[in-house]
């Protein structure tokens, strides 16, 4: 699938429309990403800022998604956990980039090399407001092995 037709799918997709998240921008290589959350009434928390939730949303899908489009099809990667810290309040529209490197890609490469090795990788990403201030640091740690059928066979 393209680049611009997965990011109209996935503008489309409940979890991210009805939170109020759009996508901006997905390269045709898949290693850069543009998410933006714009303040709404329904994305707002008791406080009157972004409901954590939400922010926390816009940053879920991309790094897998990106990590498993640049990988070939003998790797599985998965989500294996995520860390949010909260370090201003949320207010106006927020964004997020995502840029995946060549050289995490390499680092992937090289440690999933061995058979049955199963390697967590962690990647940050920042919510930044429109000022250009750090809202919420967010780390997402992917499980990425390579597939059983793919591994070498001992004995021949």
């Amino acid at each position: 699938m393209k680049a611009a037709t997965l990011r109209r799918g996935m503008n489309l997709w409940p979890p991210l429309l009805f939170s109020g998240i759009r996508i901006r921008r997905i390269s045709e290589d898949f290693r850069a990403v543009d998410v933006e959350l714009r303040e709404r009434f329904y994305n707002r928390n008791y406080v009157g800022c972004h409901f954590g939730g939400s922010l926390f949303a816009m940053t879920d899908p991309f790094w897998m998604m990106m990590v498993m489009r640049n990988l070939d099809r003998s790797y599985t990667v998965w989500d294996r956990s995520a860390e949010i810290e909260f370090l201003r309040p949320g207010r106006g529209t927020v964004r997020a980039e995502f840029r995946l490197t060549s050289e995490a890609l390499e680092d992937i490469r090289a440690n999933t090399a061995e058979d049955d090795v199963r390697y967590l990788k962690s990647f940050p990403v920042d919510i930044v407001n429109a000022e250009g201030e750090t809202v919420a640091r967010v780390s997402k740690t992917l499980h990425i092995r390579r597939k059983p059928d793919t591994r070498s066979r001992i004995g021949g």
